[in-house]
């Protein structure tokens, strides 16, 4: 799918970026692997990872410059879009520049593809547009619904939209477990709610996800991956085991789980080995067999949040995990 073709990653200096390159690199050898940011300084430090191979460029941009965007995705096939404003508490203090980055890029992304005749795209999401509880999730459920609606827009230029999601990231930055480790040595954590329960997903099972999106994809769908959850507790026992909890209470606009899939979508919802996949309620797409293709249909009043989930990782395997990362972790 990838061999031999033009790649482009948007936010491709962010932690998905530093693990999709490497990854697709060594995997589908393309012919050109640009990484498009705005940030001069992450990409000056990560063009020296790459200093020896030809393939990976680097094109100062921002998702909100339609006319860079244009002049970036000459003879471009493939997109990954990973660029977005993604922590809840500057989304919802800073609302007008989320909104800017988070649904205007995409508007700006999904017509700069079009134009350029752009093969396919596949757009990254988060737990949180699920049923939102903060500014965040709420643009991105709103990009998540430009990119499913870009399929109509697209014509007879046959660009193909699609969107993965998919919850807490393990390691990456800004995340809880390198957050956890920065305080290891403070002799207390701060826990916003016992209670509180998250998915688990590591880079590499990420970058994966967007590979099998590429090479399944019709148009408009949602792919959710099959992961574990955990008790936030547990994560900061398997991440500094002998730190005391101190309760500090839900920040703004945070949920106490996260939610992938809620009712509302189940009617469109179908169940892979592997993932699941919510299928457009557009223009009768999702009833289309070549989308479904062997997929089972979920229950009507099927869910997939992080407390109701049958899978959990166990705080043995985190912290074998957090044990065997550490060194990177907070540079993911």
């Amino acid at each position: 799918m990838l061999n031999d073709k033009n790649i482009l990653i948007t936010g491709g200096t962010g932690s998905f970026g530093h693990t999709f390159v490497p990854m697709t690199l060594a995997k589908y050898n393309p012919r050109r692997l640009v990484i498009y940011s705005r940030d001069e300084m992450k990409q000056w430090e990560m063009a020296k990872l790459f200093a020896d191979d030809p393939r990976v460029r680097f094109f100062i941009g921002d998702v909100r410059d339609k006319d860079r965007l244009l002049r970036a995705l000459d003879d471009i096939d493939f997109v990954v879009h990973a660029a977005a404003t993604k922590i809840v508490p500057t989304a919802e203090y800073n609302p007008f520049e989320c909104v800017k980055t988070n649904v205007m890029g995409a508007m700006n992304l999904i017509d700069a593809c079009i134009d350029r005749g752009v093969k396919r795209v596949i757009a990254l999401s988060t737990d949180k547009a699920s049923s939102p509880a903060n500014l965040y999730g709420a643009t991105k459920l709103a990009s998540d619904k430009l990119f499913v609606a870009g399929n109509s827009y697209s014509g007879a230029h046959g660009t193909r939209f699609g969107v993965v999601r998919y919850g807490n990231v393990m390691g990456s930055r800004g995340s809880v477990i390198p957050f956890f480790l920065s305080l290891a040595d403070k002799g207390a954590l701060p826990i916003t709610d016992a209670r509180m329960t998250r998915f688990m997903i590591t880079l590499e099972e990420g970058v994966e996800l967007v590979w099998h999106a590429f090479e399944d994809m019709v148009g408009g769908e949602i792919y959710v991956k099959k992961i574990p959850s955990m008790k936030l507790t547990d994560i900061a026992l398997a991440t500094v085991p002998d730190a005391k909890h101190d309760i500090v209470g839900i920040r703004p606009g945070e949920k106490l789980h996260e939610q992938m899939i809620g009712a509302e979508d189940a009617l469109h919802t179908y169940e892979y080995p592997e993932h699941y996949k919510v299928l457009p309620a557009i223009n009768g797409w999702s009833h289309d067999q070549n989308r479904i293709k062997d997929g089972t249909k979920v229950t009507e009043d099927f869910t997939y949040c992080s407390d109701n989930n049958t899978e959990w990782m166990s705080i043995e395997t985190l912290h074998n995990w957090v044990v065997q990362h550490q060194d990177k972790v907070a540079k993911l």
